[in-house]
Parts: structure tokens; sequence; C-alpha cells
């Protein structure tokens, strides 16, 4: 059995990138996301202070996720690194999808994964709490809900770049279209900034309430604190990072990777990488982090109407045809990784989408599967009036 961290970056493995690939080139431009999701993945799987059955229970979840959404090779070596570790007879069960492995704890952690994988608002509090209940400790949930979270950006971001090659990430496109001066704000809406409110979602700034116990301000290590401090500003007031800083170093690798794909500059506008981002929250049924990310669209583009369209349906929204490129890809992505191809992405280039903008917009919609799964599934939103 090797516990043996990977010496090559797993996505360009599996991938088969290659430096002087165009993808290659792609991908390493946001050399901080590719390093912090590298590190990501040797902790998850590859930490020495992880055990065995820690391990193999990660694995697992991984396994049976990546199944769930391809692409198959991610898959596979999931279930490679799991059988390596010659796992009980339990494992090796719901490996095969058999839904009584002759464990109650795995079967409750194998429906999780697998509710997760491309419904994760169906996952709710009772679902979590049977993980605890089966046995997992606090932090041990913690850390195989992000986990899980990780390995559903992972899986999208293998196929992102696969459409991407497949597509000719070299190829020159038409010139960026340039935003549309004469842009008049529909009466019917609010004014951009002020309360937006259809079918469930908001553009108010909402608080979160975990449905685990969260670490006790006054028992944090010194390395908590500082990861807390560099995570977000008000990260100790905050019931989701006050939860999540109970597996550290997994929190602070994952709070690399978004911001990273979130806020570095150059390639696509922060305003598309917001609209996308609040697409596949729509979609997952996410109302905090769309109620977060409709907000970033506003004080970037002065503009709501199309977070009204996106809250009243977006498979129809979009006020021109790249807002509506970039809503349909975003979704695809969510709803259909294992079918999302090339021709996923040709309207975005028909619009005139460089490759780096394209790029940026899909490690944006693959984040927020991560971000969605831990926002979802350990806790629930608390409305202004209930804060």
């Amino acid at each position: 059995m090797s516990t043996e961290a990977p010496h090559n970056d797993v996505i360009d493995r599996l991938l088969g990138l290659r430096e002087g690939d165009a993808v290659h080139g792609l991908r390493h431009a946001r050399g901080k996301v590719v390093d912090a999701t590298q590190a990501f993945h040797e902790l998850a799987f590859f930490s020495p202070e992880t055990t065995l059955a820690q391990r193999q229970d990660r694995l697992l979840a991984a396994a049976l996720l990546a199944r769930a959404t391809g692409p198959a090779r991610l898959a596979d070596e999931y279930r490679r690194q799991l059988l390596d570790t010659d796992p009980a007879a339990a494992y090796r069960a719901a490996l095969e999808g058999k839904e009584n492995t002759g464990s109650d704890a795995l079967d409750i952690l194998a429906r999780y994964a697998r509710t997760l994988a491309l419904n994760p608002a169906a996952a709710d509090r009772q679902a979590l709490l049977a993980l605890t209940q089966a046995g997992w400790s606090v932090p041990e949930t913690v850390a195989l809900a992000q986990i899980m979270g990780y390995v559903s950006y992972q899986s999208r971001m293998m196929i992102a770049l696969a459409a991407l090659r497949d597509l000719g990430a070299g190829a020159a496109p038409a010139a960026d279209a340039p935003e549309d001066a004469g842009f008049v704000h529909p009466a019917h809406l609010p004014a951009p900034g002020e309360r937006l409110d259809i079918n469930g979602y908001t553009n108010a700034s909402l608080g979160w309430k975990s449905w685990l116990p969260i670490q006790d301000a006054d028992t944090l290590t010194d390395r908590q604190a500082a990861i807390l401090d560099t995570s977000h500003p008000s990260a100790r007031t905050s019931d989701y990072y006050m939860l999540l800083i109970r597996a550290p170093e997994l929190l602070e690798q994952r709070s690399l990777v978004y911001n990273a794909i979130m806020y570095a500059p150059g390639g696509g506008s922060r305003s598309e990488r917001e609209l996308a981002s609040a697409a596949v929250s729509r979609i997952n049924g996410c109302v905090y982090c769309a109620s977060v990310h409709a907000q970033r669209f506003e004080q970037l583009s002065k503009r709501n109407d199309v977070i009204a369209q996106l809250f009243e349906d977006p498979r129809v929204a979009g006020t021109t045809a790249r807002e509506q490129a970039i809503i349909q890809a975003a979704i695809g992505l969510t709803e259909d990784p294992a079918g999302f191809n090339a021709d996923s992405l040709r309207p975005l280039a028909a619009q005139g989408m460089t490759p780096e903008q394209i790029r940026d917009v899909l490690c944006s919609a693959a984040i927020f599967a991560w971000a969605n799964r831990l926002m979802l599934n350990l806790g629930e939103p608390v409305m202004p009036s209930q804060a």
C-alpha cells in the first residue's frame, strides 16, 4: 500500500497536459490556482496525519462522486487508490454501487456522497447529522464535506479543460465586444443596490447558521487564528468560517483556490465571473451564495436586470447573447458535467471570448460546485429579519 503523494500535478497527469500544450499554458497561467488545488489534494488524501480509516473514507466518497460526475479517469484514479489500501469488503461493495454494504456507517456515507454529486440541495441537515451519529467526529465530518466539495470542483475543472482543449484553446477568437453604453435600467426593477426578491432568492445580505458545533473563538490555536485572518476579514464572527476552521489546513488551501479564481487580474472580467457564480448558485439552489454574488455583480456592473432574470428563470436569463452563453455554460457544467464538451463552449467563442476569458468563467463555475456544497450542506441561510 502506498500513501505517498504524487510528485506531479494530478489534473495535468490525468488529462495528459504537458508543457508546451496550449491548455497546459492556459491552466498554468493561473499558477496560484494550480498550486493550491494540488496542495489541497495532497492534504486531503496523502497527509501523514491522516489515519488509514480516514483515508479510505475520503477515497470512497471521492470515487463515488467522480463516478457520478465524470470524467471516468478521475473515478478510476480514486477507485484504484482505495483498492490499493486493501479495504474491508464493505468498501468494495460500496465501490460496486451496492446499497447495503454490510456497514451502516458506510451506507450513510455512500448515500451522502451520491446525493452531493448532482443534487446537493437534497442533502439536508438530517443527512449531515447522520454522519456524526454514525461515528464521524465533527472535524472529520467537516473534512469530508470539504473533500466532497473539492472533488465536485476537481471533476468539473478537468471536464472544462478537456472541452477547451477540444475546442482549440490556441485559436484566435474574434475581437471582444464592447459593453453596451446605451444601457437603460428596466423601469419595473428596483434600482441596482436596492433589495430584489424573486422566487425565494434575494440580493439582500444574509446570515448563515451552522448545523454542526462551531469552533469556540477562545480555543483557537495560533495556527487556526492565522488561517482565519487570511481567509476573510469577518471570519471570526462567521459560523461558516468558525466551522470550517475545524479542518484548518483544508480551509487554508480552499481559500487560496477560491481567491485565486475569483480575484486574479486579467482574463475574464470580475463581473462575468460573478455572473457565472450566481448562475451556478441559482441552479444548485444555494440561496446564500446566490445573494452574495448577485450583490457583487451589481456592484461591479451597476445593473441588476440579468440577476432578476436569473432569479426568475435561469434557463432563459441573459440580456445579451454573451450573457446567455456564459449562463448556459455555467448551467451545463453544473447540471450535466459528463455531457459538457467543446460544443458547450462554442457559444462563448462565438461571442468573441478569448480562451483566457472562457477559462476564468469555467473556473468560476467549477469553484462554485465546491462553495455551494459547503453552504448548502453544512448549514442554512438566515434572512435579514432573523439575523
